[in-house]
């Protein structure tokens, strides 16, 4: 299984909360190049990852990811 960041949709709410990749990153425990390949969908995500972002930016998981 894949799990793509929908980037659009992803650097959207970030934005929309204010978030700078950096602070998104210290929130979840990632680090901030990983956010950066995960919005230009050069990078997949883990499923655990991938809940956390959701958490943070206050989504569902299948809103802000493709799941394949």
């Amino acid at each position: 299984m894949r799990i793509i960041a929908k980037s659009e949709e992803f650097i959207r709410r970030r934005m929309t909360l204010g978030l700078t990749q950096r602070e998104l990153a210290r929130q979840t425990g990632l680090s901030h190049a990983y956010i950066s390949l995960l919005e230009r969908s050069m990078k997949s995500v883990g499923p655990g990852a991938a809940k956390r972002l959701s958490v943070v930016l206050g989504k569902q998981v299948e809103e802000l990811f493709h799941i394949q």
